[in-house]
């Protein structure tokens, strides 16, 4: 099962925390002398590292207050707006989304998403894709990286330590999705497509927004194209509006959950965990990161087992 812990929601940076344990003593903000555990867990999950890829089981990540605290889209638009992409004033709506999203700790509705998305893509159309690629790079730098969970990422680098593959799964743009994997070590993206003819944003999208049961369905997708099997795979979100999602694979965690998805993650027992500060989660201590580490090394060792 995955880790029985709460992690403090601070980034600490996006090292590999398996590194050593000057990175763990960032997580846990504790000296050598409160690592003992945290060693013996670590030690457990390197063993990973000698064993082959595992091609039946992946994980499944969200990106949205799973991932990264905050709206990733919303970031975006800020960074274009300060590069006058759009006018500033053009913010003041998906600001306000916002600002509930960060407060209340819902995500945004459908139709929310789709107005959003349907103002970004006008203002991208007729721009080429290296531009947003390029833009996407630099705004990631500015205002996303810092706000990455490093209890969330270090969940992430847990299951790529096993061999297995490790996914996001997002509404935002693919090409932006695919920049926030690769800068964070995972396997890959799966985001919503925006149409382009010769490499230039035609402002129309490619099917739906990758929202709720389009999620599930792109997963199912993936598994079958990569030959994996579900039940041995899992899943972690913060949105009631993945059940879809979740529901799908073998495992699901609730990271960071909206009311909804907490009420139904206790009722059919799947794992929460909480890494906001300020709310019921509290802070990480090195006893809490050893077990999160055991727990995780102990449940991708009992699954390795299980191949045929």
């Amino acid at each position: 099962m995955p880790p029985r812990c709460d992690q403090d929601g601070h980034r600490d940076g996006h090292q590999d925390i398996r590194s050593d344990t000057a990175v763990l003593t960032a997580l846990t903000g504790r000296g050598a002398a409160g690592l003992t555990l945290v060693g013996l867990a670590v030690a457990e999950v390197e063993t990973a590292l000698a064993i082959p890829p595992d091609p039946l089981a992946a994980a499944f990540f969200d990106l949205d207050n799973t991932m990264m605290q905050g709206a990733s889209a919303f970031y975006f638009a800020q960074g274009l707006a300060a590069r006058k992409f759009f006018p500033t004033g053009a913010l003041t709506s998906f600001a306000w989304q916002q600002l509930k999203f960060r407060v209340v700790g819902k995500e945004l509705s459908l139709a929310q998403i789709r107005t959003g998305r349907e103002q970004a893509l006008s203002f991208v159309a007729g721009r080429s894709t290296a531009q947003f690629v390029e833009l996407s790079e630099d705004i990631y730098d500015e205002l996303m990286a810092h706000r990455i969970w490093s209890g969330t990422l270090a969940l992430a680098q847990m299951h790529l330590a096993a061999g297995q593959r490790v996914w996001l799964v997002s509404a935002t743009p693919v090409e932006l999705a695919t920049i926030i994997a690769r800068r964070l070590g995972l396997t890959g993206a799966l985001g919503t497509v925006a149409e382009t003819v010769d490499g230039v944003y035609t402002g129309r999208l490619v099917g739906d927004i990758l929202h709720g049961a389009a999620k599930a369905q792109a997963v199912r997708a993936l598994a079958l194209k990569e030959g994996l099997d579900l039940q041995r795979c899992t899943a972690y979100s913060d949105s009631a509006n993945d059940l879809p999602m979740l529901s799908l694979v073998g495992t699901a965690v609730a990271v960071n959950p909206d009311p909804n998805l907490r009420e139904t993650a206790r009722a059919r027992g799947w794992e929460i965990r909480d890494f906001r500060t300020g709310r019921k989660a509290a802070r990480t201590s090195a006893v809490g990161i050893g077990m999160a580490a055991g727990a995780v090394a102990a449940r991708l060792a009992y699954q390795r087992r299980g191949r045929p």
